[in-house]
């Protein structure tokens, strides 16, 4: 799929993607689930966090909210609205831009960490965009990612993600995501956390 359709396919789900319980956050225990979740694999506040296909914004707003400074982006420009949007009611600052979540236009060894969320399945060549993700961080910096391998056959096994990874870094550990909390609901698929520290 080219980047103009993934575009435009992404505008069109931008007002209805924070209606998943995992997109939006809106439950409050749903949300301190995610915070629980993600804040004890970053380092202290303030890391320089970039946030990579960052949708809405909703990670991007968790993590400033704990005192990082993020930097998100996301190729459709109505995710970017909205995710800037959030960001200023919840009076937060985060720079959303819009861009490619595969070769993002940041500075390299500039960030403590890089986050993904449902990301890396979906681009054409994942080990490339692996290579480029791990550029942008400093010495000691991590890479933190949510993936998964869905009921719907789309998606990347825990497997794939620590081989891909593998390619690119020597420590890649996976955490299983089976709590129903984080997801809203009861879930049957492979969902997962993969942290990798050097």
């Amino acid at each position: 799929m080219d980047l103009q359709r993934t575009r435009a396919m992404w505008d069109r789900e931008a007002a209805v993607f924070d209606q998943e319980p995992d997109h939006g956050l809106r439950d409050p225990a749903t949300r301190a689930a995610w915070r629980e979740l993600l804040l004890p694999h970053l380092p202290a506040a303030p890391a320089r966090v970039a946030d990579l296909g960052c949708g809405t914004g909703t990670l991007s707003v968790l993590l400033a909210e704990a005192g990082h400074t993020v930097d998100g982006v996301d190729l459709s420009g109505e995710m970017v609205d909205a995710a800037r949007r959030k960001a200023a009611t919840a009076d937060v600052p985060v720079t959303f831009r819009e861009g490619d979540a595969s070769d993002p236009e940041l500075e390299r060894a500039a960030y403590d960490v890089v986050l993904s969320r449902h990301v890396l399945w979906a681009l054409p060549d994942p080990s490339a965009s692996l290579a480029r993700w791990v550029r942008l961080l400093r010495p000691g910096g991590r890479l933190v990612l949510v993936e998964g391998s869905w009921s719907t056959g789309a998606g990347l096994t825990a497997e794939q993600t620590e081989r891909l990874v593998r390619e690119h870094r020597s420590d890649a550990t996976v955490q299983r995501l089976t709590d129903p909390v984080l997801w809203g609901r009861q879930i049957e698929d492979e969902r997962y956390l993969l942290v990798s520290l050097v």
